[in-house]
């Protein structure tokens, strides 16, 4: 035997073995540092990072400085809601791709000496002078995204004030300090909210007075970028000063109203004066003894509620988090409540919505009837007898909380920057139908169906968490998830955002558009290909996507401890703090 040949031989076989026990290592690494990007002593894979503890106070807000302003405000002695007037001002000045004074706000409030939940409707109304005829007579199908049009008045300031006078407990002045002072010096810009700027100077820089006040040096503003604000800051300072009639009556009000009817729309200096917020009934549904809170429509927030009593038939836990049965009825879920979306969602000042029958048990136990193995290509609505946004939220060492959630819709808004004041007007109007007879068709003085949506969860009469997840039709899917992340899946606060989210597109508008193909599904990484192919399987279409799914802040309650944990969307900018 040649042994020389046969080491030689052998060798070669044993760096061959060597080489691709190597690469299998390799590969299985790398799939594993993929699988799980955090290498984490505790939580789940897909958690960015741990709660924010503390005693005395929470504040979770989209932006650092914004959730610093917040926490400030409450170690000076104001209460929850002076801080989360103040967090929201800054929000309107560091991320004004998705909130800002030329907007509405929403907000449900736990009053720690009154133990009980309030809900502000701080939404603005249509012009007066505007009629469905105006559009018909222009042959438009559906009111534009951009321009004087869709503008609305916007309720946000009135909204501060309504709280500030019900709960408030430090001067305005010195409320709005923080905010005033960084439009004057500057902030840099951070990732997230630069991204949107850029693309919003490519957007809206065709409007006046755009590039005068977010393009100061004749380009879109990106990260790092230390901003001014100048117009902000004067008219901070004058509704710091002068309160609610300063925005709402004189100077400012004329500045808006003179430009938009110069630029062909309809809001008036009466609209703005007309304009008050109102007081409402925040409802629920109890999810497996939990109760779950939101704010009836014009809002959206019931259909995270009737999402919530659809499945609560189903064995959710059993399923599992991600598996193909869990996110097939969630979409069909989904599906079922905004076909009745679509349909009765609307001011109730103008209809007679039969609320209490759609968040009811008994309803959802004939809407989950209609849930079969397969996609559905379409639903429609139930037959009824009828009788880009920020979320923040606050809690102090009293035991008030508040889940506030403010935007201007479709990031910046209209594109309609009032001259030197600072902002950018809604463009909620948008959202109107114009469909002759439709509940949400536009007519004078009428709010348009909401998106934008707080919710709160208490557990026996307690308060529990304030949370909510800004992005327009996702908000009430996002709700439902979370709900069931922390309820069903035990998720932690902070796991319970970072989870991968699911969002069906396509579903019937309260604009009037109908689905008519099932829509679509998209899903963040994080869920498995072989649970993709079961739900193509089954009919669903599966797209992929980096956004938009919503941006999460949450504040729980541990009442055995007397401690508050926080948590912050991984998706954005912003983050949790305490003291």
């Amino acid at each position: 035997m040649n042994y020389k040949l046969f080491l030689k031989f052998n060798m070669r076989g044993l760096l061959i073995n060597v080489c691709k026990s190597l690469v299998i290592f390799l590969l299985v690494s790398f799939t594993f540092s993929s699988l799980f990007a955090q290498d984490r002593i505790t939580g789940l894979n897909f958690a960015t990072r741990s709660e924010v503890l503390a005693t005395s106070g929470m504040v979770a807000t989209s932006h650092p400085l914004a959730t610093q302003i917040g926490l400030e405000i409450l170690k000076s002695g104001g209460n929850a809601i002076d801080a989360a007037i103040a967090a929201n001002a800054a929000l309107g000045l560091m991320e004004p791709t998705g909130s800002g004074i030329g907007g509405d706000l929403f907000a449900i409030i736990w009053s720690a000496d009154d133990q009980k939940l309030y809900g502000l409707n701080a939404s603005g109304r249509s012009p007066e002078n505007i009629s469905l005829k105006y559009f018909q007579d222009k042959g438009m199908k559906r009111i534009p995204s951009t321009g004087p049009l869709p503008v609305s008045v916007p309720g946000c300031v009135d909204g501060w004030f309504e709280m500030h006078k019900k709960f408030g407990a430090m001067d305005m002045e010195m409320i709005l300090a923080p905010a005033i002072g960084y439009a004057r010096s500057g902030f840099p810009v951070t990732e997230v909210i630069g991204y949107y700027l850029s693309s919003a100077a490519r957007s809206y820089q065709r409007f006046p007075n755009f590039a005068d006040t977010y393009m100061p040096w004749g380009r879109g503003l990106k990260k790092g970028d230390v901003f001014k604000n100048p117009y902000l800051a004067d008219t901070y300072a004058k509704i710091a000063s002068g309160g609610r009639d300063a925005f709402y009556k004189g100077e400012i009000a004329k500045t808006i109203a003179d430009f938009i009817q110069s630029q062909d729309g309809f809001l008036s200096e009466k609209d703005l004066a007309n304009h008050k917020s109102d007081w409402v009934e925040p409802v629920s549904t109890n999810y497996r003894g939990y109760d779950v809170w939101e704010l009836p429509p014009n809002g959206q927030g019931i259909a995270a509620l009737q999402i919530l009593n659809i499945m609560e038939g189903y064995d959710v836990r059993g399923m599992g988090f991600g598996s193909p049965d869990y996110v097939h009825h969630f979409i069909e879920a989904k599906k079922l409540a905004f076909e009745d979306r679509a349909k009765y969602y609307a001011d109730p000042a103008f209809n007679d919505l039969p609320i209490k029958e759609l968040i009811s048990k008994e309803y959802a136990d004939e809407r989950r009837k209609l849930i079969r193995s397969r996609a559905a290509r379409r639903y429609d609505a139930g037959e009824l007898e009828q009788g880009n946004t920020i979320y923040l939220t606050v809690a102090d060492k009293y035991g008030n909380m508040v889940s506030l959630i403010q935007s201007n819709y479709r990031g910046m808004g209209s594109g309609m920057v009032p001259p030197k004041l600072g902002f950018m007007l809604q463009d909620r109007g948008e959202l109107f139908s114009l469909t002759e007879g439709h509940n949400n068709v536009i007519e004078p003085g009428k709010r348009p169906f909401h998106t934008i949506i707080p919710a709160f969860i208490t557990k026996d009469g307690k308060p529990w968490i304030s949370f909510g997840l800004m992005g327009g039709a996702m908000q009430p899917q996002g709700h439902a998830q979370i709900v069931m992340n922390l309820i069903d899946f035990d998720m932690n606060l902070q796991e319970a955002g970072d989870a991968p989210r699911i969002q069906h597109s396509g579903s019937s508008q309260p604009t009037d558009s109908k689905m008519t193909d099932g829509g679509k599904v998209y899903l963040e990484s994080g869920f498995d290909y072989e649970i993709i192919r079961v739900l193509v399987r089954r009919g669903h279409k599966i797209m992929y996507s980096v956004g938009s799914f919503g941006g999460y802040q949450a504040i729980m309650w541990d009442a055995v401890n007397k401690v508050y944990y926080g948590a912050s969307e991984s998706r954005k900018d912003g983050h949790a703090a305490g003291y």
